[in-house]
Parts: C-alpha cells; sequence; structure tokens
C-alpha cells in the first residue's frame, strides 16, 4: 500500500493502523526528517521497515521520478492512498507554471497515479480489485474550479483548495468509468475537521483545530476502504464510513471527462 502525505497527520496515522494490521506500506512524504520518524513509527506498529520516498509535489519532475523509482522497485501496488494535500498560503506559481494548491492537492497524483497504473493493474484480481483511495472534503462545496483549465491560478486560498477538491471527486469518478474493467475501484472521502499540520497558516483555523479530533480519527476512513470489501464502490464518495452527498459540481461526468483531459495536458501525459 502506497501512503502519499505519509510523514505527517492523517497519511501517517492512516500507515501505522494499516502496518499495526499486518499490511504492507510504503512512506511517500516531502521532508526527509519527518519521513524518518514516520517509519520509525510505522516499524514499531508493524515489526517491519517501510520503505519511503521522498518527492515534492510542487515539482512535477520530483513526482516523475518518484513514480519511476515506485514502478521499478514494486511489481504490485494493491493501493493507492493519493493522501497529500495542504491549504498553500498565496503564492506564485510553481516551476511548472501551475496554482500550487491545485498542483499539490490533485495534479500531482493524478500524475503519479498515471504512473503506478501498470502496477495497480498486476495487483488486481476478480476477488481481491487494486484501489485508489483520494483525500477529498466538503470544501468541494465552494471550489471555482475551471474544468479546462485546472491550473489556473487562483488568489484566493480557500476558494484554490476548495477547487482542488472538487477535481479529487471528479477524478474519482473519471477513474472509475475508466478503470473498473481493470479490476481497480477508486474511491474518495472526507475525513472531518480534523486536528493536524494543515492549515497552520490560516490563523482562523488554527485556533478552530484545537478542537477537532485528531488524525487517528481521521484516517479512520481511509483505512477501511483500503481494506474493507463493503468498500469495494467505484467512484464513491465516503465520510466516516458511510457514503457522503458530494455537489453535483463535483460529479457531473461531463466535467469529469474535460478535467481528466486537461489534467493530461497539464501534467504532459497522453491517452
Amino acid at each position: 500500500m502506497v501512503v502519499t502525505g505519509a510523514s505527517s497527520g492523517i497519511g501517517r496515522a492512516a500507515a501505522v493502523a494499516l502496518a499495526r494490521g499486518g499490511d504492507q506500506v510504503i512512506l511517500l512524504g516531502r521532508d526527509p526528517q519527518r519521513l524518518a520518524s514516520a517509519a520509525a513509527e510505522v516499524r514499531e506498529a508493524g515489526g517491519r521497515t517501510p520503505p519511503t520516498y521522498r518527492a515534492d509535489f510542487a515539482v512535477l519532475d520530483e513526482v516523475r521520478a518518484t513514480g519511476a523509482r515506485l514502478a521499478a522497485e514494486h511489481e504490485q501496488i494493491h493501493v493507492l492512498a493519493n493522501n497529500a494535500g495542504l491549504l498553500a498560503p498565496v503564492r506564485p506559481l510553481t516551476t511548472d507554471g501551475l496554482d500550487p494548491t491545485v498542483q499539490i492537492n490533485h495534479l500531482a497524483g493524478f500524475l503519479l497515479t498515471h504512473l503506478l497504473l501498470d502496477r495497480l493493474r498486476a495487483a488486481a484480481t476478480p476477488t481481491s480489485p487494486a484501489r485508489i483511495i483520494t483525500t477529498s472534503s466538503a470544501a468541494e462545496a465552494w471550489g471555482t474550479l475551471d474544468a479546462d483549465r485546472p491550473g489556473r491560478r487562483q488568489r484566493l486560498r480557500w476558494l484554490a483548495y476548495g477547487a482542488s477538491k472538487q477535481a479529487n471527486i471528479l477524478f474519482t469518478v473519471e477513474a472509475a468509468r475508466r478503470w473498473a474493467s481493470y479490476g481497480i475501484v477508486p474511491t474518495c472521502y472526507f475525513p472531518g475537521l480534523i486536528r493536524s499540520g494543515f492549515g497552520t497558516t490560516s490563523p482562523a483555523f488554527s485556533v478552530a483545530r484545537l478542537l477537532f479530533p485528531g488524525p487517528a480519527e481521521g484516517a479512520d476512513t481511509l483505512t477501511w476502504l483500503a481494506t474493507d470489501p463493503a468498500a469495494l464502490v467505484p467512484g464513491g464518495y465516503f465520510a466516516w464510513r458511510a457514503p457522503f452527498r458530494a455537489t453535483p459540481r463535483s460529479t457531473n461526468s461531463t466535467r469529469a471527462a474535460s478535467l481528466w483531459q486537461s489534467s493530461l495536458a497539464a501534467v504532459r501525459l497522453t491517452g
């Protein structure tokens, strides 16, 4: 199981829980020190040292390099948890010329998933599908996503965050349509409002999050989606281990198809 954003917060908590349950976990994160700390905690929980990979999702060349390494070093990947994400402060476009929040929260994971698609297909069997799980948010409701230009700069960071979370659900909808025949089940989920390192650049959110539950509770639905047969619902959107309703803009099949094509162009993929 590959977990992105695994060095802290929900990703780290999910990796620990999965390792404790006996799953072999692969950690992907940006900060080497936090990644090493997370690996030590996963080793303590599961009894074996997890492979770790470092990549900054704000740089697509790093995603490409890490995706190539993962594909070369692992013949099968049963679960890919696209969990990496942040509420980016207002800042210039990335080196790839894209909005940083949408790139980190959607486009980098979109690229990584394509790079690992053959390994997911290799793991899938008729009785045990491979799974793609993407961390979304109820913030999708206020997203201002341009499905034809997902990488265009968003000048208000909360609108950019909402756009990226809308993209997560649309990606899941279209991935389910395209890849269900491969034995791959894409799902996404809202973890709830969680006390973690997320949103520390927002003073108001930093104060409010003191009242939120910890990362382990936020990771609960992720670990359920990764392991439970009841979670095998292609294109499903969940919260608290139950179906969750998204806005029509985030589930519209035409928008999902448009976003898919524009995302391919943004990360320079074909097909």
